[in-house]
């Protein structure tokens, strides 16, 4: 280990002891990158989306409380469906006079559970997909939810309701801005069928399975956007992180604190989500354009070349902007990239400025490129030091 890197470490743990932490410092470091030795990268996240306060005092209590309150939800959301679906229609008597599947009434827990699934399986497709080029997402979790997987319980869990269930998953992927295809061609397909996966004994659970958890209790909590596909390429990387952090006590938690991380992560971003609100000045559109009118500022002639190729914004930044860039890097490069976008206080204004960046560094390529090249080039974009992206993206901000 360098001295650099021994004084940034340093650096970090002098702020991160402080009573109260000073936040345009921490922002500061961790815009520069987040050094991963000793957990501090997923302590300065957990304080950077606003999960952990800035008072170190409250820390334990804070965790305690959103800990036991995520308890709650599994309780709530899958443990108790779970035990009155194996309860529901038992008896002639209760199918007849209380409920029963064929009922169109709203209420009908029925009619409930049948919209979850759907919603389930679309979750179950996309997260067993998570980062194919990696086997973690695959590899059984050291930490398996015991309120779910205690070999006392009997009653119907999320695994179970995929196997069991019949109903064939609508696609909740829209054709948004002519972009049909959310994943990134140069990232490896994962297999496409159940049987395809290794089962994990009772009593274990693949980390996949802890995200599609994390992703069906925020689509229940949030009705009004539910689940889109690409969700789960934004939970990943918060999931993977947590779930490595060398502290055994805080990786215990991590389905938790990435919930909540999550939560906070989506209340900034989820308007990229919403097809409503594509053309408002907070939609996707909007941010879009701006990417090539900063373009069109900082590079007059590779935006007239984009321009004359007819090549728009929504054929390869839809993706790039919704996504956060999780699927145009390898993962230890996206999380590099989330070290400076979760530090900025307008990170996601700086999002748009490392899209430009990453145009500006392919300009000659673009330059010399037809239509279909160039589109090759956007849409698979080269693997690259995402060091120099970042940096030439801080160029295009201090220049404004």
């Amino acid at each position: 280990m360098s001295s650099l890197h021994k004084s940034r470490i340093a650096d970090f743990h002098d702020v991160l002891k402080e009573p109260t932490i000073a936040l345009e410092k921490l922002r500061e470091l961790s815009f520069s990158g987040i050094p991963c030795e000793g957990g501090l990268r997923c302590l300065c996240w957990k304080i950077l989306l606003n999960y952990l306060p800035l008072e170190r005092a409250s820390w334990t209590s804070i965790l305690a409380k959103q800990r036991e309150l995520y308890s709650q939800f599994l309780r709530e959301m899958i443990i108790q469906p779970g035990i009155a679906k194996a309860n529901m229609g038992v008896s002639r008597e209760d199918v007849t006079f209380e409920d029963h599947p064929l009922n169109p009434n709203p209420d009908s827990r029925w009619n409930t559970y049948f919209k979850d699934n759907e919603v389930l399986l679309q979750i179950d497709k996309d997260v067993r997909r998570l980062c194919p080029d990696i086997s973690f997402f695959q590899r059984a979790t050291e930490y398996p939810c015991l309120l779910i997987l205690d070999p006392q319980n009997e009653f119907e869990t999320l695994r179970k309701r995929v196997e069991q269930t019949t109903l064939k998953s609508q696609t909740v992927a829209r054709n948004r801005s002519g972009v049909t295809n959310m994943s990134s061609p140069h990232k490896n397909s994962a297999p496409s069928s159940l049987n395809e996966y290794e089962v994990l004994p009772n009593g274990c659970e693949a980390h996949w399975e802890v995200v599609e958890r994390i992703l069906f209790i925020y689509a229940k909590l949030n009705p009004g956007i539910a689940y889109v596909q690409g969700m789960n390429e934004v939970v990943g990387p918060l999931y993977y992180t947590f779930a490595t952090d060398p502290n055994s006590e805080w990786k215990e938690h991590a389905e938790a604190d990435t919930f909540f991380c999550f939560t906070n992560l989506m209340a900034e971003i989820r308007d990229n989500f919403i097809k409503s609100l594509d053309d408002s000045q907070c939609g996707i559109t909007y941010k879009m354009e701006k990417v090539y009118s900063t373009l069109k500022d900082k590079d007059m002639e590779l935006y007239l070349k984009l321009q004359e190729q007819n090549i728009k914004p929504q054929f390869f930044a839809f993706r790039w902007l919704t996504l956060l860039l999780s699927q145009e890097f390898l993962l230890p490069d996206v999380i590099r990239i989330w070290d400076s976008l979760f530090a900025d206080d307008n990170r996601f204004d700086f999002l748009l400025l490392v899209c430009c960046a990453m145009l500006i560094l392919i300009r000659e390529q673009l330059l010399e490129g037809d239509f279909t090249i160039n589109m090759r080039l956007l849409q698979d974009y080269p693997i690259t030091d995402v060091c120099q992206i970042l940096q030439k993206a801080k160029e295009l901000q201090d220049s404004k």
